[in-house]
């Protein structure tokens, strides 16, 4: 059985992914707009994997027992300037999602939690991962800066995601 600390800080973090979801939709919808099909499909994939990430808190509450809380997720920003700031964004959300996976790991050793501890992991690794590909795009971004065909053509190589 979870803690409550555990339980409250899991519920958080479930509400959190959403608001990635949410987030990586607004982005999906700005690029959508501008017509970059290759950006805004790479967010609407990324999207679906931050509803994913939640849904498997969602799944270990459950399976542990616990009481699942549906808060509200907050409105995402609507417009950018630049895929750069897309981007930058994404970077930056990246980070403090990392972090927040790790106040719950450390939670979950303060409180002897092992099986949470085991489970958050996968997060763990998870983010490396995020933090890496926003880290490569951004870069990439910023090497182009106002170079249209390189803007073009890294469209063409995102809209390749599975």
């Amino acid at each position: 059985m979870l803690s409550e600390k555990i339980q409250r800080a899991l519920n958080d973090q479930l509400n959190a992914e959403f608001y990635s979801w949410y987030l990586y939709l607004a982005m999906a919808a700005y690029f959508d707009h501008l017509n970059f099909n290759g950006f805004a499909k790479w967010m609407k994939i990324q999207a679906q994997e931050e509803m994913s990430h939640a849904m498997k808190i969602y799944d270990y509450l459950n399976v542990v027992n616990a009481k699942v809380t549906l808060n509200n997720i907050g409105s995402a920003a609507k417009d950018w300037v630049s895929p750069l700031e897309v981007f930058q964004n994404v970077y930056d959300h990246e980070v403090e999602v990392t972090n927040s996976i790790n106040k719950l790991v450390d939670l979950a050793i303060s409180e002897k939690d092992h099986a949470t501890n085991n489970f958050l992991i996968w997060f763990v690794n998870e983010q490396v991962e995020e933090i890496a590909i926003a880290d490569q795009i951004l870069g990439r971004l910023k090497f182009i800066g106002e170079s249209h065909n390189g803007l073009f053509f890294l469209d063409h190589e995102l809209g390749k995601r599975a």
